[in-house]
């Protein structure tokens, strides 16, 4: 192998490492899965995803704001609304995911 393989491989590494440690953080996968389907408010999230607390998912849908992964639409009411949707970086990241879900389903006991 050579230093620059090397370095390409340590770099590829690390990303990897930073990808799986904010997207296996509890719930954030869920999320952005729920809204591979299309926009939800807050309310249809929670409803949605079975056992998280409003306070966690307000927690997560923030991070995923933050990361550029999903937007937030706030539409003037009454009464107003919030949307969630993904962002084109999220939905760039939808294909990974599918694979790495299929892979879960064959490869890792239930």
């Amino acid at each position: 192998m050579t230093v620059l393989d090397s370095h390409s491989c340590a770099r590829r590494d690390a990303a990897l490492s930073k990808a799986f440690e904010f997207l296996g953080r509890r719930w954030n996968a869920a999320i952005l899965g729920k809204l591979h389907h299309g926009p939800s408010g807050f309310r249809d999230l929670s409803r949605a995803i079975d056992g998280i607390s409003d306070s966690v998912l307000s927690n997560r849908l923030s991070s995923l704001v933050a990361a550029e992964l999903i937007v937030r639409t706030v539409e003037d009411g009454p009464p107003v609304s919030v949307s969630y949707a993904l962002a084109p970086a999220g939905r760039a990241l939808m294909p990974a995911l599918d694979q790495i879900a299929v892979w879960a389903e064959d490869h890792l006991s239930a």
